[in-house]
């Protein structure tokens, strides 16, 4: 899960990797949905962290936020089953599509927004070229796998874990992953929990930083990107 250190030959190729992604992703100005979780709205500060952090990375004509009715307007409801978060998720993705015709269509989500995000990519009214899944729970309330919806997906989708999430047993989605069709990518943040946060102590004896450890991951994330736009305008 965590990579040597790579040698200087690598490191330049890496550099000269991202630079072409990042001109490439540039070119094409994707858009981004992004959907909160089941616990907080889109304002939250994780939210506004990650959207910032998607919006430089990708280069997005717009980073999309929303929130869901049960949570709006200051609500603090109990969230519903995610099949019936579907209908107003993809109203949010088609309207979006319909302010900013002909950019790549992304959607990305956080936990619960995650996998809302991945049922509505499944319709066939909108065309989605990459899925962004950040902190997918793949572990439901009663320990079931919740494999599903990933393995009927035709979308190319990467997964940010924390290696410590409670909600996602990384050799359960490693198994998940590799029985799935279109293209993926796993992508683990050592020593991150459900939101990607690291523990004081493990920081202090790896050596590793927080804000660090979440820009490589999103990094990742617009390699990632960048090579399936490409791929999907090929076709």
């Amino acid at each position: 899960m965590t990579s040597p250190p790579p040698s200087k030959r690598h490191k330049k190729d890496r550099i000269e990797e991202s630079s072409t992604d990042s001109d490439s992703l540039a070119s094409v100005s994707p858009l981004v949905v992004f959907a909160h979780g089941a616990g907080a709205p889109s304002t939250s500060d994780w939210m506004l962290r990650w959207k910032e952090l998607l919006a430089n990375a990708l280069h997005a004509v717009e980073v999309v936020t929303f929130d869901y009715p049960y949570i709006s307007g200051g609500k603090r409801r109990a969230p519903p089953k995610a099949e019936k978060l579907v209908e107003h998720h993809l109203d949010v993705v088609k309207s979006a599509v319909a302010k900013y015709p002909g950019h790549p269509l992304v959607l990305a989500g956080k936990s619960m927004g995650s996998r809302v995000s991945c049922m509505v990519a499944g319709k066939e009214s909108i065309d989605v070229s990459a899925i962004i899944c950040l902190g997918y729970p793949l572990k439901g309330m009663r320990g079931a796998m919740r494999d599903e919806t990933l393995l009927q997906l035709a979308v190319p989708t990467i997964f940010v874990q924390g290696s410590k999430d409670g909600l996602c047993p990384l050799d359960k989605l490693m198994d998940v992953v590799k029985e799935m069709k279109p293209s993926n990518e796993l992508y683990i943040i050592e020593g991150g929990d459900h939101s990607f946060k690291i523990g004081k102590k493990y920081l202090q004896s790896s050596g590793s930083d927080q804000g660090e450890a979440e820009e490589n991951a999103v990094k990742a994330v617009a390699e990632f990107v960048a090579k399936t736009i490409k791929d999907h305008n090929v076709c």
